[in-house]
């Protein structure tokens, strides 16, 4: 059977371990007892860590490589984010990751916990067993630690025009808009662009330079459904095409994993019927 073996230069090192003295231990220098003497509260952090060229600082970038870190999780919040949080401010505070809201709605501290691609001030702590594992988004470039270079998924997003196109109410007043037509928008609007579900599907993986991926996607299908947008044929039109939206074969990865429940899967077929249906 073939086995391939990532180039040295990418391979993820043993990091520092941190007790909780905020002591550095050497790389693997962790023992069976100290696991078995730790209380429950005490939990073991394995986090993702590299360091980008900076100038004047470092020539060459250094290889990734995994810390591990122990905390009393009795003296920090129920989430991870408040986790990672105090490990920064009371650990290490080269520790670099996103966050703003923590509550969910900012989509900034997406990243893979426990294997999963989720939003870290909702996960909760209490749900992970044994050691927690927290890497980056997985299959984008890192700009540093756990933070993703997202510019080329935000531009996939500019590129489907988020916006309203239409010209102003002849009464100057506003756009009207009936309840059933509001709730078109159900399942759509609450997307965070957090993009959790595009860095969990394979396609999105092999094709992401063209394929759309499933966060933009489910923003496409938010303004065809908009009746206020004037502009349904022409986005349809947009998405047309092979690379863009064909490229989803409904592995249903996004769904799974999107931290705000919504189904991504759903509205790209949706789009689908509605281009088949709709243009000539």
């Amino acid at each position: 059977m073939v086995q391939l073996r990532l180039p040295p230069n990418s391979r993820i090192q043993t990091g520092q371990l941190y007790t909780l003295k905020k002591e550095r231990a050497g790389p693997g220098k962790e023992t069976q007892s100290m696991q078995n003497s730790l209380p429950k509260t005490i939990r073991t952090f394995q986090i993702y860590r590299w360091q980008p060229v900076m100038d004047g600082v470092q020539q060459e970038p250094t290889l990734p490589r995994y810390d591990r870190f122990e905390l009393d999780t009795s003296q920090c919040g129920p989430m991870v984010l408040d986790a990672l949080m105090t490990l920064k401010n009371q650990v290490d505070t080269t520790l670099a990751f996103r966050r703003s809201c923590r509550e969910g709605v900012c989509g900034s501290c997406a990243m893979n916990i426990d294997g999963v691609n989720t939003l870290a001030c909702i996960q909760p702590i209490a749900s992970i067993k044994g050691v927690i594992k927290i890497n980056p988004l997985p299959h984008m470039p890192v700009i540093k630690d756990l933070v993703p270079d997202l510019r080329h998924a935000y531009a996939q997003y500019a590129s489907i025009k988020p916006w309203l196109q239409s010209t102003p109410p002849a009464d100057g007043v506003e756009h009207r808009q009936l309840p059933q037509q509001r709730a078109q928008l159900e399942g759509l609007w609450e997307c965070v662009l957090c993009f959790c579900c595009s860095t969990a599907c394979p396609s999105y993986w092999w094709n992401g330079d063209q394929y759309l991926g499933p966060a933009t996607l489910l923003q496409s299908l938010r303004w065809i459904y908009d009746s206020r947008d004037e502009a349904r044929r022409q986005r349809l039109e947009q998405l047309n095409d092979e690379m863009k939206l064909y490229l989803c074969h409904t592995i249903m990865n996004c769904a799974k994993t999107c931290p705000k429940g919504l189904n991504p899967a759903k509205a790209i077929s949706q789009i689908k019927q509605h281009i088949a249906t709709e243009l000539d």
